[in-house]
This record gives structure tokens, C-alpha cells and sequence, in this order.
């Protein structure tokens, strides 16, 4: 009896006429929060409909909520958002800092650890380019393995689970589902910690005058998030605290606080600008501001901290303010980019 020759299998086993399927390749994707498309009415009240009714962002009860949204917030916020984005806008790119910024760090990490195995992509939890929209094409790249890579450094289920939940949305309409990991925190982890004094110490050394207080901001929360389990809060104290160990400062000279609050409920205390016009009252002259949960310059960086913050400031009596820029996609921030994505990555490449 003849041998009976073995099935055909992988791309040459397809139907003839039938497309070849990309495959055997890894992907990360780099997410941040996002950004309008403009600056005008329109543009920045899609982005903030779109933010503001994510159920992980605000968690007030649904009616109640479309109400303030639909008749209030979406009625007045656009202008005033719209004007603060039009400050900082990159106009040469036409696009907000922090799409510029978040694609130079993809472009960079591609540069670094692409290959023809590894495909690099970048893409914003609201806006565009969108994260399901990215994944996608990461999957018709040939990835079979996706590392989503949300750039946020202290978890929060408003920012890293919003955006994991983005990702794994892509999935359910897919036949054909690659693999996914997230990246977890690393508000702890030693290489950033220690790009964030290095940063620090290099920002200060370019100051013509040294600060008597230097601010730590973090994006605030509403309080009653930390009472029901978010560990945002405490992350975000062991960043700090860790940071102050690793550069030998007093706890007076390196202080926490929590910006970009709105509402009348309680938030994450110390205030940042009410911190700052404190310290001013009482006879601080000279400070600097540090975002540490910020990878990237944003409007709440560049206009909140930068301007307002720096405004408060010298309104209660201070002289000298300086907000530090975030890690970017500076060489300290691109150390660790790369250092948690190759981590995350490990099994994989």
C-alpha cells in the first residue's frame, strides 16, 4: 500500500484564492488618556463627551450624571478646555502635546527593540488614534501577541483599567484573538525611580535658583474611590516617598500633592493649588513642581502646573516657580519605557 502523504498545514493548507494570514509576530501598544482634535467648540466637546461618560472615570450614578453632562458640563466646559488647550497646542503639528509626545516615544522604542518580529504602535484610551482601532492593525500586522503598554505609572481603575478595558473590547469582535498582556504598575520599580531623581536633579541644575520646596503633583481622584479599593492613593505616596529616599531629602522638601480636581465631593488631599498659595502665605519664595504620574507633558502639566499653578503661586507672595517637565521621551524616560515593556515582554522575545 502507497504512503498516504501528510495534510498540508500552516499558509500552504488555505483554500486556493484564500488571502495568506500575517502571523507569528509580537505587538506593543503604548496608550495614553488622549486628546482632542482641536482646539475649537466642537472638537474638544467630542473628547470631553466621550471622556466624561466612561463609567470608570466618573462613577455617579447614570441619570443624574447625563443630566450635569448633557446640560451643564458639555454646555461650558468645551470653551474654557477649548481656550487652555489652545495655549499649549502644537501648532506646527497641529495636534496637543501629548499626542506629539506619545508618538516620538513609540517612534523611539520601535527604534530599540523593533524588529521584524516586533511591531511598536501607540494609541489614546479617547481620540484618536484609538486603541481598538490600533489593535486591529496590529492584529493584520501579523501580531499574535499583543503587550498593551498603558503609560500610566500608579494604577487607577480611571486610567489603566479604562484603558485595558478599551483593549480587550477589540477582542470580542475578532475570530481570531491574539494573546494580551497589560502592563502593570511600576510606581516602585527602581529604574524609575530613579529616572525621576535623575530628571529632577538635571531639571533643578538648570534653575537659576534653588528651590526651598519642591512639589510632587499627582493627577487627583475623587476620595471615595480610595474607599472603595483603588490603590491609586497609596501608590502614588510610595512613588514619592521612594523618590524622596533615593535623593536624601527632608520630607519638608519634597511634598505630595493632587491637582485637576472638579466637583463639590472631597478628592485626594493635599490640593495641589491650595498647597501651593499655603506655602506662599507662609513665606515660601522659591518652589518647583514635579509631575511624577505624568509620563508624558499634557494640558494638565503644561497649563494647570506650568501657568495657573505658577500664577497661584505668585499671587500669595511667592517669587520664583518652575514646573520640571515629565520624562517624556527623554533618555530617562525612554530607559523606562524600554525597561518595562522588555520586562512585560519576557516569554514573548
Amino acid at each position: 500500500m502507497d504512503a498516504v502523504a501528510p495534510k498540508p498545514t500552516g499558509e500552504s493548507a488555505l483554500p486556493e484564492g484564500h488571502p495568506k494570514v500575517a502571523h507569528g509576530k509580537v505587538g506593543v501598544l503604548l496608550a495614553n488618556l488622549g486628546s482632542p482634535s482641536g482646539t475649537d467648540y466642537w472638537s474638544v466637546r467630542r473628547y470631553l463627551k466621550q471622556f466624561l461618560s466612561d463609567r470608570r472615570v466618573i462613577e455617579t450614578p447614570r441619570a443624574l450624571w447625563w443630566l450635569i453632562l448633557n446640560g451643564i458640563i458639555l454646555s461650558t466646559r468645551p470653551q474654557k478646555s477649548g481656550h487652555a488647550y489652545s495655549i499649549v497646542w502644537n501648532k506646527e503639528r497641529d495636534e496637543a502635546p501629548l499626542i506629539t509626545i506619545t508618538r516620538a516615544q513609540a517612534e523611539k522604542l520601535a527604534a530599540e527593540i523593533g524588529s521584524d518580529r516586533v511591531v511598536v504602535d501607540w494609541a489614546m484610551r479617547y481620540g484618536d488614534p484609538s486603541i481598538p482601532s490600533r489593535m486591529w492593525a496590529l492584529k493584520e500586522q501579523g501580531c499574535e501577541r499583543i503587550l498593551v503598554a498603558s503609560l500610566y505609572p500608579q494604577y487607577a481603575a480611571a486610567t489603566t483599567a479604562t484603558a485595558n478595558d478599551s483593549a480587550f473590547a477589540a477582542l470580542e469582535s475578532m475570530r481570531w484573538q491574539p494573546a494580551v498582556r497589560t502592563l502593570p504598575p511600576y510606581h516602585d520599580d527602581p529604574v524609575y525611580i530613579d529616572a525621576l531623581a535623575v530628571s529632577l536633579q538635571a531639571g533643578l541644575a538648570r534653575l537659576d535658583f534653588e528651590p526651598e520646596v519642591v512639589i510632587a503633583s499627582f493627577h487627583g481622584l475623587p476620595r471615595d474611590y480610595l474607599d472603595k479599593g483603588d490603590p491609586y492613593h497609596c501608590q502614588c505616596q510610595k512613588t514619592t516617598r521612594l523618590l524622596r529616599e533615593r535623593l536624601g531629602w527632608p520630607k519638608d522638601r519634597l511634598r505630595i500633592t493632587f491637582q485637576s480636581r472638579f466637583g463639590r465631593t472631597e478628592w485626594l488631599q493635599p490640593y495641589t493649588d491650595v498647597t501651593i498659595a499655603e506655602l506662599a502665605r507662609e513665606g515660601v519664595r522659591r518652589m518647583a513642581v514635579i509631575t511624577p504620574g505624568f509620563s508624558a507633558d499634557c494640558l494638565e502639566t503644561l497649563e494647570e502646573i506650568a501657568i495657573r499653578a505658577g500664577e497661584t503661586f505668585r499671587e500669595a507672595g511667592g517669587t520664583h516657580f518652575a514646573a520640571l517637565p515629565c520624562l517624556n521621551d527623554s533618555e530617562e524616560g525612554m530607559r523606562v519605557i524600554t525597561h518595562v515593556v522588555r520586562r512585560e515582554l519576557m516569554g514573548w522575545v
